[in-house]
């Protein structure tokens, strides 16, 4: 071989050697990481962790649309679930109350992240109060319905819209832990939503400021609403304590009857993962009218009114302030 021939052979081989190091064999565009997994105990947490997770998150849900997290029994699926996450997001505040043995079943290593971190909890009014939950009212003896994790704490966290933006802060805080590598993601879309939540709030005021205080006061199923109570103003009175595990007793109903025909009470209202037969009952005794379903610890799916936190807030809002309006 001559001396040109091989300085030409050399001189080939070192280019493909030099392209093949900076285009390794079978290289092309980047292909996205497989979305990393996660669990949510119940649908209004799922949607937060996937408001702000986006597509680098897979979000299990425990407790699905129209579920009630107060009675759920945990399933050896869910066990499987939060085995193989990356990170699990609990409310916190005591009312996830199977949890711990949830994880202790399943052997996770998984971090758990509690949403309400940062959050002032609200403690419950004495049970003589007639589940009647003032904004004004300060009160902090025990619930009035013993049988269930919470004790004295409200875990309703997510029905103050300002409390919402501290669930997103902590989801996202979260997802940053388990997957450092998304969070430019994390931290935009955390940001977007957080200037949904401020649009979102400053529309929930308001509508509630355009119902003279002396109307509102209204009746649900369970105490569930006692933050949107001290945030926005309205008065919620409730048969069963913060937990649908209690029973609310014949004494419980008949005060509140006496109550609601005292105060002229408008409107009552089922939730959507109740059984409405108590109010339905009072609705009758006393006259008022029946205003509507509304949603307080879950979801709804995603053909009905209150798939996301948002379509919630909003569905909730237009039915109490119709109902209070006498509309």
């Amino acid at each position: 071989m001559t001396g040109i021939v091989r300085r030409s052979v050399l001189g080939a081989a070192a280019s493909l050697a030099a392209a093949l190091v900076v285009l390794p064999l079978g290289a092309g565009p980047t292909r996205a990481a497989d979305p990393i997994p996660v669990v949510a105990t119940f649908s209004i947490l799922g949607d937060f962790v996937r408001q702000v997770g986006g597509d680098r998150v897979a979000v299990k849900i425990l407790v699905g649309p129209n579920g009630d997290a107060h009675v759920y029994n945990p399933t050896p699926a869910d066990a499987k679930s939060v085995a193989g996450a990356k990170v699990v997001f609990v409310n916190g505040l005591g009312f996830e109350g199977w949890m711990q043995r949830l994880v202790k079943a399943s052997g996770t290593k998984a971090p758990l992240v509690t949403a309400t971190t940062g959050i002032t909890p609200r403690e419950m009014a004495d049970e003589d109060d007639d589940h009647d939950h003032d904004p004004k009212a300060k009160g902090k003896g025990k619930d009035a319905h013993a049988g269930h994790d919470h004790g004295a704490t409200d875990p309703h966290a997510w029905q103050s819209v300002a409390n919402a933006k501290v669930y997103i802060a902590n989801v996202r805080d979260g997802l940053i832990a388990a997957d450092p590598d998304g969070k430019a993601t994390y931290e935009a879309n955390a940001g977007a939503y957080l200037a949904k939540l401020d649009a979102l709030e400053a529309d929930v005021k308001a509508a509630i400021d355009k119902i003279p205080a002396t109307e509102r006061r209204v009746l649900t199923s369970h105490d569930a609403f006692g933050y949107f109570s001290g945030a926005y103003g309205i008065t919620f009175l409730a048969p069963q304590g913060i937990s649908t595990e209690a029973e609310a007793t014949a004494k419980d109903v008949a005060k509140l009857i006496r109550q609601i025909k005292k105060e002229k009470v408008k409107a009552v209202f089922v939730e959507n993962m109740t059984d409405g037969r108590i109010v339905e009952r009072i609705a009758k005794e006393t006259g008022i009218r029946l205003g509507g379903s509304i949603f307080s610890d879950s979801l709804s799916p995603e053909t009905g009114p209150a798939a996301t936190y948002i379509d919630m807030v909003r569905h909730n809002v237009k039915l109490l302030t119709a109902a209070m309006a006498g509309a």
